[in-house]
């Protein structure tokens, strides 16, 4: 354990400064997005399952950019199902449609979202390539750093757009209700989660829920101070070679980090965290926790479970037990869930934490 003790952790609020045009360029961004056509397609594919019907999407993303993604739904479904929204860790993306499909097991719609550009870690077809003419600027190798001069610019720009976009996309189908939408994911996707958690609220769209595991993309600066690993080592290596951008660097990231980004999400939340995490130490995880949902007039109901011997492998299947309850909970009973395991607990009227060993 190379971060701060838990208790201290649980306190640890840091001074995340917002820029002055946070909002403002978020609703520029979204805004810019809508003007481009959706054009959501679902194309039923044979994903060689027999308990999962599975169709290929395609949604215009960030500058009407083709986003590709799967909508997983239990065979024969017709909808409106209670849905979850997927998006990757990084380097990953919608790979093969047989091989993630487990909410689509517990009985909801599935919308998995492809990461531009990434995937390389998954392989399966038709991989969402990063067109825009910003991803060839100098940067160090991955996609921290890409455009990272300019919040214009920025790579996590066009996917957390994207990520919005796919909000809207798949509340298009007839097999989703529009009013049972949560987000999930783990690392990137976590981060993303928070993100399309924030920005929800700013286009209208209301989420039952947001569950970031072990998320990345939170506290940058603390990151990048004690932990060499990467993804966050790309920044640290930018920064060796420009060291003259450095203020401009974490300008830029300000408008991308989960803590301000999740400071305006109103939809209750179950965070995961890992206390031995070198790729996402605790203590950038628990800054994002702490501020979520604060900009709620009346407060967000919001829950983490700690995971004390674990490093970014986090809590896995025992995360998924419990996401699988809570998502239940939310979404109302869907089929026969068993009850969650004991666990330590400690509880607060609006944000609780469980530690499982």
């Amino acid at each position: 354990m190379f971060d701060l003790s838990l208790d201290e952790l649980r306190e640890y609020r840091p001074e995340v400064a917002a820029p002055p045009d946070f909002v403002d360029f978020w609703c520029r961004s979204i805004e810019k997005a809508r003007t481009h056509d959706l054009s959501a397609t679902f194309t039923a594919v044979d994903n060689k399952l027999a308990v999962i019907d599975t169709y290929d999407v395609t949604f215009a993303g960030f500058g009407g950019a083709p986003i590709k993604g799967w909508l997983h739904v239990p065979a024969g479904a017709i909808g409106p199902l209670p849905t979850v929204v997927q998006y990757f860790g990084y380097s990953g993306g919608r790979g093969f449609p047989h091989t993630s499909t487990l909410w689509a097991q517990a009985g909801y719609a599935l919308f998995q979202m492809d990461n531009r550009g990434q995937g390389y870690d998954s392989g399966g077809p038709d991989a969402t390539p990063d067109n825009s003419a910003y991803a060839g600027l100098n940067h160090s190798p991955g996609f921290m750093t890409a455009g990272i001069t300019d919040p214009e610019t920025y790579y996590y720009r066009r996917v957390f757009v994207d990520a919005v976009r796919a909000l809207d996309a798949v509340r298009t189908s007839p097999l989703v209700d529009p009013d049972k939408i949560m987000v999930t994911g783990g690392s990137q996707g976590g981060g993303i989660a928070i993100a399309a958690a924030g920005l929800a609220g700013l286009t209208g769209i209301e989420l039952l829920g947001c569950a970031p595991d072990v998320p990345f993309l939170c506290h940058f600066q603390r990151a990048v101070q004690i932990t060499d690993e990467d993804p966050y080592a790309e920044i640290t290596q930018y920064l060796r070679g420009f060291r003259d951008h450095v203020d401009t660097v974490y300008r830029t990231l300000s408008y991308f980090d989960g803590v301000n980004l999740g400071r305006l999400a109103t939809a209750p939340a179950l965070f995961s965290v890992a206390l031995m995490d070198p790729n996402c130490p605790p203590s950038t995880v628990f800054a994002a926790y702490n501020a979520y949902g604060t900009e709620a007039n009346a407060g967000v109901a919001k829950n983490i479970n700690i995971y004390s011997h674990n490093e970014h492998e986090g809590g896995q299947a025992y995360q998924q037990d419990a996401q699988l309850d809570w998502f239940a909970d939310a979404f109302g009973r869907v089929g026969q869930i068993r009850p969650t395991a004991s666990a330590e607990a400690t509880t607060a009227p609006s944000q609780n934490s469980t530690v499982r060993r």
